[in-house]
């Protein structure tokens, strides 16, 4: 067993491996030890040690250092074992009982939205979509809890053109503008609404769950019967129960070492 002054050297690898995991390529000994604040001669001794142990790799011709191939095996075995649905699924339980609506977890997958988990009430009366449904990601509070915390670079992409908006019930946005307005308002509220955008007469209300990073890996939503004659008239937001749902998320975020 190591000492305890061996901790501080294992936090200051794993903050080396957290900042290379958190860029697009590769950086150099210097531009690590800027970032992180490390005296240059650690930075090089800790990335030397990580190289030997196969988690960075070095490119000796650009003089920089990049996440080696044990990274990715120890992201794989995370994957492996479902760690975001085993962690989720109580919460979501918990959800349950307290809104009495169903709950699900989704996440991004390029523009839907794809759910992971569902739990439901002792007593469902609701028809919502089951674990592996893909819905365009405008459309369910789900899918716009994770798209209003890209870049909006990233939202662009993802929906290019008018076509790229699919129409379910005749409500939702219907362009990139109108996309971008409601994301910006719900961002800044804090939850997310949906009301008949994917099926007549349900609603829904979800919150963003993040990674280490900040960025947005998940959602936590709950769907529930609603009736809105009115689409004009019609401006429910459901702050209990978004209180409830934003709580699970925040715990869901702790529980995976995320931060907003």
């Amino acid at each position: 067993m190591g000492s305890s002054s061996d901790v501080p050297a294992l936090r200051r690898g794993l903050a080396v491996l957290r900042l290379l995991s958190t860029r697009p390529g590769p950086m150099s000994a210097a531009t690590i030890a800027r970032e992180l604040e490390l005296p240059r001669s650690t930075a090089y001794h800790l990335l030397a040690e990580l190289a030997d142990a196969g988690f960075v790799t070095h490119l000796p011709e650009e003089r920089r250092y990049g996440l080696g191939v044990a990274a990715f095996e120890l992201g794989s075995a995370y994957l492996r074992h479902d760690p975001l649905e085993r962690l989720a699924r109580p919460l979501l339980r918990r959800l349950v009982d307290r809104a009495g609506a169903t709950a699900h977890l989704g996440v991004l997958h390029g523009a839907e939205a794809l759910y992971l988990l569902r739990e439901q009430p002792r007593q469902p009366n609701t028809l919502v979509s089951d674990v592996g449904v893909r819905l365009p990601a405008h459309l369910p509070a789900s899918g716009r809890a994770m798209l209003a915390f890209l870049l909006p670079a990233q939202v662009r992409a993802l929906f290019p053109g008018v076509g790229s908006f699919v129409d379910r019930t005749g409500r939702g946005p219907r362009d990139l503008p109108s996309l971008r307005r409601l994301l910006s308002f719900e961002r800044q509220r804090g939850w997310f609404v949906e009301d008949g955008f994917v099926t007549a007469d349900f609603a829904s209300v979800a919150a963003p769950v993040f990674d280490h990073g900040g960025r947005p890996i998940a959602a936590i939503s709950t769907t529930f019967r609603h009736v809105c004659e009115d689409v004009n008239a019609c401006g429910a937001d459901w702050p209990e129960i978004a209180a409830e749902v934003r709580r699970t998320a925040e715990e869901l975020t702790l529980r995976i070492g995320g931060h907003k």
